[in-house]
């Protein structure tokens, strides 16, 4: 991602892209090791994947990070925030945007309504109807769909609208979980073309993914979990030709 890019993303947004660093963090379940000292750093402008089987603590990972599962950690900052210290229902007023897994959309809600939901920390302004357009701009389906129940969309479109829903808050950072599940080849191409969009304008991106294609394919750098620990940690364009990853989770 271009410095330039980053720079264009943080002139459109109220907050400026940050890097974001979590050190040993750790979630557990009752008895139950679900994450197990897990370190990353994303960098302003970067995405990384984070890939592995079921089980293996991608969605804790997430969870963690928004402050919605238990959790341990060396240090988790954004910047110079402390986000150990921020309570879940904050975060994304630090910039850090969330797409949960299944993509949870208020079906009897229309699309606009929904979109307008994901603004809720931000001021009803000029920005944000431009921050609408945005959205439409770069998913129109959603601008010709505005007023439909959002629960009559197909699975794609649901999806679109999950990302859609996280851009309203302007995030510097979209964390994404399992945005390709359930959907079929077609349209995880098309959920591949809005992350590259997003990209384009110098989002941050933290991608969690059982596709390991979809994140090779979207992702600077990855992270390859098993059993909760980082078991592998590189370039994507590096692990995509590793014989044990393209074994297990390319199938080759």
């Amino acid at each position: 991602m271009t410095d330039n890019a980053a720079v264009a993303k943080a002139a459109s947004s109220d907050v400026a892209p940050e890097r974001l660093q979590v050190e040993g963090l750790t979630v557990r379940y009752g008895g139950v090791v679900a994450v197990d000292g897990v370190s990353f750093i994303l960098e302003p402008g970067q995405c990384l994947g984070i890939i592995g089987a079921n089980g293996a603590g991608k969605t804790s990972t997430l969870r963690a990070l928004m402050g919605l599962a238990p959790r341990a950690c060396a240090s988790m900052k954004l910047g110079e925030v402390d986000l150990m210290q921020v309570n879940a229902r904050d975060v994304v007023r630090h910039g850090i945007g969330y797409v949960p897994e299944g993509r949870h959309v208020f079906g009897g809600l229309t699309v606009r309504d929904n979109l307008d939901l994901g603004a809720y920390s931000r001021k009803r302004n000029a920005r944000r109807k431009a921050t609408f357009d945005e959205v439409y701009e770069l998913f129109p389906v959603l601008s010709d769909m505005s007023n439909r129940l959002a629960g009559t969309l197909s699975g794609g479109q649901q999806q679109m609208l999950a990302i859609g829903r996280a851009m309203m808050s302007e995030p510097s950072i979209l964390v994404l979980d399992e945005p390709s599940m359930g959907l079929s080849p077609k349209l995880v191409g098309e959920v591949l073309a809005s992350l590259n969009r997003l990209r384009e304008r110098g989002l941050s991106l933290l991608l969690v993914e059982q596709n390991a294609w979809l994140t090779f394919e979207a992702t600077e750098r990855c992270l390859v979990l098993e059993n909760g620990s980082v078991a592998l940690e590189g370039p994507s364009a590096d692990l995509r030709h590793d014989a044990g990853v393209r074994q297990l989770y390319l199938g080759l």
